[in-house]
């Protein structure tokens, strides 16, 4: 009963220290990192990694990952002054970079700095499938996901030690299997479904984002299934992943489509390409 009372103590106050809300959903999400702490150390990596790896420049796929970018952030500063959020992106620099890498990945850094890796060109086929991805990584840096992470993890770690220390006095064998049953049930009961709604909220939020950029969310499933085939059933069962399964994004994305589409309708978008 001590450790419990403990855990839902430090929990409780954290969490309510540190919430921001989400300009998309309306939610108070875990964050106590503020742009200021977060945004340079985010930029000093991301250059580090451009100056150590072959950036791709002034080639057609170069100027089309930054040109959707670009569409997607216009897309995204429209809603937000829509929506009441206007200067939400006055800490941001955006960069879109293509780099040489035969992974078929996508990321983004806090802040707007974005990489696509040259390896998932062939699965985003063209410009509306790049547009998918780069609306999903445009979503992840607008709704602080990296901020978020940082947010868990910090908590993560400090429950941590408040249960060691609650468990300090008992047998060695307690201790032990405290430690164990912890970080075990709170990867696979927090950090990874926590990781996975990350993924969810960035597929939803990036539907809107292309939608609103002309471009037809309905793709986003498309470009799944092509993700799937690629994939060849390989990996981790949905609990053990940090992302969900594919089938379960194609499923959301089917469905939140046509809800993507009217939305866009109210910044007048009636074609979508």
């Amino acid at each position: 009963m001590r450790f419990r009372n403990l855990f839902i103590v430090v929990f409780t106050v954290l969490a309510l220290a540190g919430c921001k809300t989400n300009p998309f959903t309306g939610e108070r999400n875990l964050n106590f990192v503020s742009n200021e702490q977060l945004f340079p150390a985010a930029f000093a990596q991301y250059d580090q990694f451009l100056a150590e790896n072959d950036v791709v420049t002034g080639t057609a796929e170069a100027n089309t990952i930054k040109n959707v970018g670009q569409k997607i952030v216009t897309a995204s500063e429209r809603y937000l002054n829509a929506n009441g959020y206007q200067g939400y992106l006055n800490d941001f620099a955006w960069e879109f970079n293509l780099v040489k890498d035969e992974a078929v990945n996508a990321w983004a850094m806090p802040g707007g700095k974005i990489v696509f890796y040259t390896g998932i060109l062939p699965v985003a086929q063209d410009e509306t499938g790049i547009a998918a991805i780069m609306a999903h990584e445009v979503a992840h840096s607008l709704a602080d996901h990296g901020a978020q992470r940082m947010s868990a993890g910090q908590l993560q770690q400090l429950v941590g030690v408040a249960g060691s220390v609650a468990v300090s006095g008992r047998s060695e064998q307690t201790q032990q299997i405290f430690a164990q049953a912890y970080g075990l049930g709170s990867q696979l009961g927090v950090m990874l479904p926590f990781s996975r709604s990350h993924e969810t909220e960035a597929d939803r939020i990036g539907l809107t984002l292309m939608a609103i950029a002309g471009y037809e969310p309905m793709e986003a499933a498309e470009l799944w299934k092509r993700m799937a085939a690629q994939a060849g059933g390989q990996g981790p069962p949905e609990f053990l992943s940090t992302h969900p399964a594919s089938s379960t994004r194609i499923n959301n994305i089917t469905k939140w489509a046509p809800e993507a589409k009217a939305e866009a309708r109210k910044y007048g978008v009636t074609s979508f390409k």
